[in-house]
């Protein structure tokens, strides 16, 4: 029924006064803002847009970017709002550029120049003297510490809206790029969870609901990773995104706001002086105290507590606030105690939403008053850096790189693919060559030149770290990135580097062509398991009910240009067995070849030249997998993460993911492949899990999941103890220091590798670098065939290791096979998914979850 003018009359008028009386009584918005700023009328207050006052509710993520968008709208003359991208659930990632409307007028030639200074030849006639500073604020990393994201609202009308000669000077001298939400995703997630939970009378008990969010929390991106991790692998969109428009400004200052303990204060930079990565210039730690004055002159002001130089490190260049620095750039790191909700008791008292909002936002009035007092400072500095690494990199040893495999063409495309996107130049090897025990081929190999402008990038992504100043550590130790990715690399000398080694240089990488060689077949067709997307392949024919073989033996064959070998793991597919006919047949396995980057090889004939005939026993059929992962309160949510991206994003490959009450009901029969991480699974029906794989199925296990299920009587693996510390009096001062240096951070250890073995199948080399950050270190098995990867009597690679930890690890066992009835439990003791950027153990996992099975029962047996 349509209502009659006097009643929608009436319901405007009582709609308006709740809006008025909702507005009114929360935090006002001058509760954050200077008072001695006037402000434009015409630009919107963020309560007027997200009907909210900022603190009173925590802001969702499209009402963050709601709110820039008319703040973009309402002052075109200094804001301009650009979509960098979108994240994996399709929420845009907005970039704010903030400046005075005569920089806007001209801000392409502001950007063209402020970039020149990373160019040393053109940087010296470059005139800094009315040159503005550029400056990234970025806010909340991690979705749960959102006093970052919803300071953006005050911060960005404070910057669209504030009077008068102070902020007109700020503008005129600062080009702003500000990012109102590092990670949308975990924001929406984490924004969801603490509005559904509040009260209208505040609850402040820290033991409520609202301050315990469910697995796996808004910390992280969809995929579970934690973000602040990622800036130099850029596996991630949100990542990748971001960099591009970080290196389309080259920023002097980037600050990263974040949170951290109820009971802490306020933490800015600098952090730990001995925790600094050696690659990082003295001058940007003299930069980031000046700027420091700032920010703890601007926290007295308003009476907050602050600490700095305690637990915060600058060494892992993949986080936010250290990236910045082998960058010609300045990172700062801010962390404010945390309310998780809207108030919480602490040991301060009770610690309210809106005050940690504050706190953000004066930390970005600080930083930007900083870098406008100290604007020729950062800008001499940003010119003097690019200058001073090509003087670096002539006095350095190590003058370029060489990487490549042919084997896995994939790969490597990926691995240049990170490495341009690092702006790092890369170039084909013009001529064939042999180093440190590796051949790299001509057209399958690359060259990066270590004298180039992101000198101090390449050396964060190719060097190895075997010396410290210090033994604590607040991340990894070690991330030497062709390690991680199992690529054959040798670093050049000034001996056996050459210009001439450089061919053309790459543009882009460029993904191989996969192709079917020698045509349709009706007989048989083979591809090997060495190329990275080969278990996408095989799935994607599994998918298309194409019945597959693995060949256990290498063997020769016939092919259509002669005679090839084909090694252990090589995929067969049969095509009289199938139920295509032979056309349809070939234009599936052509399709899946060309997406795939794979070669298939056309077989006419079964008779083998050397080894195992197609016909033979040594063909295993290798079944489809069905595959589920444990998830769930108390599971590692970012190692669950990593399984649930490489499948899914990397391979094609569903997984269901089971939490335990699921997991205790259902009917387990549908899988044959169950995964379990590391994390607590209290309640979990382990007789059900036992009859699973006594069944048949295989059980893979990573990292503390492999004590576990020693625990509970799955396996008999025994483990190796670290000794004790027996020094008999240590003054307490120590003891942080002490027992902090034993924990595994996470480092670099080599595992020799039977290559004969189903998890060892595609691997080309009797070694694989695994990351190790647990204290997990199995015996041997007394079964030798049960042993596939093992550490011998020097595993490290790089990173940081005691002496105690590291005896434990020697001649331990990365990987062992137990049989359990007719199934598998493969333990794998460390992480071979790390990150997501530890593409060099992907293939052991895949091989996990193909091969299994396949292992021989008697192998398995202690």
């Amino acid at each position: 029924m349509r209502k009659p003018d006097s009643c929608k009359r009436a319901w405007a008028i009582l709609s308006c006064f709740l809006f008025i009386f909702h507005i009114a009584s929360s935090q006002n918005l001058d509760y954050y803002l200077p008072d001695s700023v006037t402000y434009n009328p015409s630009i919107p207050k963020p309560g007027e847009i997200i009907y909210h006052e900022p603190g009173e509710w925590h802001v969702t993520h499209d009402r963050l970017v709601n709110y820039m968008q008319v703040i973009a709208a309402a002052a075109p003359n200094r804001v301009k709002l650009e979509v960098m991208g979108f994240t994996y659930e399709s929420r845009p990632q907005v970039l704010l550029i903030i400046t005075s409307p005569q920089n806007h007028q001209r801000l392409e030639a502001i950007r063209e120049q402020h970039v020149q200074l990373c160019n040393p030849q053109r940087s010296a006639s470059v005139d800094i003297n009315n040159m503005p500073i550029v400056v990234y604020i970025g806010h909340s990393i991690h979705g749960n510490e959102s006093s970052g994201s919803n300071a953006a609202l005050v911060s960005a009308y404070y910057l669209a809206a504030a009077q008068g000669k102070q902020i007109d000077e700020l503008l005129e001298n600062t080009v702003i790029l500000f990012d109102p939400s590092f990670n949308p995703d975990g924001l929406q997630r984490f924004s969801t969870w603490v509005n559904q939970h509040k009260s209208k009378t505040l609850v402040t008990d820290p033991d409520s609901r609202e301050f315990h969010e469910v697995w796996p929390g808004g910390r992280f991106n969809h995929y579970w990773f934690d973000l602040n991790r990622d800036w130099l692998p850029l596996v991630h969109v949100e990542s990748r995104n971001r960099l591009q428009w970080f290196h389309k400004w080259k920023p002097n200052i980037l600050t990263d706001h974040h949170e951290q303990g109820v009971n802490a204060t306020f933490f800015f930079q600098p952090g730990v002086p001995s925790r600094v990565n050696p690659l990082t210039p003295a001058g940007n730690q003299e930069l980031t105290g000046k700027l420091g004055a700032y920010h703890a002159a601007f926290l007295d002001r308003i009476g907050s507590l602050y600490f700095t130089k305690e637990n915060y490190d600058d060494f892992y260049y993949g986080k936010g606030s250290t990236y910045p620095d082998i960058n010609g750039a300045i990172g700062i790191l801010f962390e404010q105690a945390s309310s998780r909700g809207h108030a919480q008791k602490t040991e301060h008292g009770i610690l309210r939403f809106p005050f940690t909002i504050k706190n953000q936002f004066t930390a970005t009035l600080s930083t930007l008053e900083g870098a406008k007092a100290l604007r020729k400072e950062f800008l001499t500095y940003q010119r003097d850096f690019y200058k001073n690494v090509f003087t670096e990199a002539a006095a350095a040893p190590v003058k370029g790189y060489v990487f490549g495999s042919a084997n896995d063409k994939s790969k490597t495309a990926l691995f240049i693919e990170m490495l341009r996107r690092q702006q790092i130049d890369v170039y084909e090897l013009s001529t064939s060559m042999q180093a440190d025990g590796f051949t790299f081929e001509k057209g399958n190999a690359y060259v990066v030149p270590a004298g180039q402008t992101q000198h101090k990038v390449i050396r964060a992504i190719f060097d190895k770290t075997l010396s410290f100043k210090d033994s604590l550590f607040y991340d990894i130790t070690a991330w030497t990135l062709p390690l991680a990715f199992g690529l054959p690399y040798a670093e050049l000398n000034a001996i056996r580097f050459a210009p001439a080694l450089m061919g053309a240089k790459i543009d882009k990488a460029v993904q191989p062509a996969g192709t079917v060689a020698g045509g349709k077949s009706s007989y048989a067709y083979l591809f090997e398991w060495d190329e990275f997307y080969a278990p996408r392949a095989l799935y994607a024919l599994q998918e298309a009910g194409i019945l597959t073989r693995t060949a256990s033996a290498p063997f020769e064959i016939a092919v259509h240009n002669g005679v090839h070998k084909f090694n252990y793991g090589t995929i067969f597919i049969p095509v009289k067995t199938q139920t295509a006919d032979t056309d349809q047949l070939y234009q599936q396995v052509k399709n899946i070849a060309e997406k795939n980057g794979i070669t298939v090889f056309a077989i006419n004939t079964g008779n083998a030249i050397s080894g195992s005939d197609l016909g033979s026993h040594r063909m295993r059929l290798v079944p489809k997998p069905s595959i589920a992962m444990l998830t769930g309160t108390g599971v590692n949510a970012t190692d669950a993460g990593e399984i649930w991206f490489l499948l899914d994003q990397r391979f094609n490959i569903p997984s269901t993911h089971l939490e335990v009450p699921a997991f205790n009901r259902i009917d387990l029969s549908k899988y044959n492949t169950l995964i379990m991480v590391g994390g607590n699974y209290n309640g979990l029906d382990k007789e059900k899990l036992r009859n699973w794989i006594q069944g048949g199925g295989t059980f893979i296990v990573t990292e503390e999941a492999v004590q576990w299920a020693a625990q509970n009587g799955i396996t008999n693996v025994g483990f190796k103890k670290v000794k004790e510390d027996t020094t008999k009096q240590i003054a307490y001062i120590e003891r942080e220091y002490r027992l902090g240096a034993q924990k595994m951070n996470g480092a670099i250890f080599r595992a020799i590798t039977d290559l004969s073995h189903p998890l060892a199948y595609g691997y080309n080399y009797p070694f694989v670098d695994l990351f190790k950050a647990n204290a997990v270190y199995p015996e041997r098995n007394k079964n030798p065939y049960s042993n596939p990867l093992v550490y011998g009597d020097k595993p490290l690679q790089s990173g940081f290791v005691t002496k105690e930890n590291y005896e434990a690890i020697k001649n331990s066992a990365a990987v062992l096979v137990n049989t359990v009835g007719n199934g598998r439990v493969i333990s794998i003791a460390d992480n071979p998914n790390f990150r997501a950027f530890w593409l060099g153990g992907t293939k052991l996992f895949m091989n996990a979850i193909f091969f299994g099975r396949l292992i021989e029962p008697g192998s398995g047996k202690n």
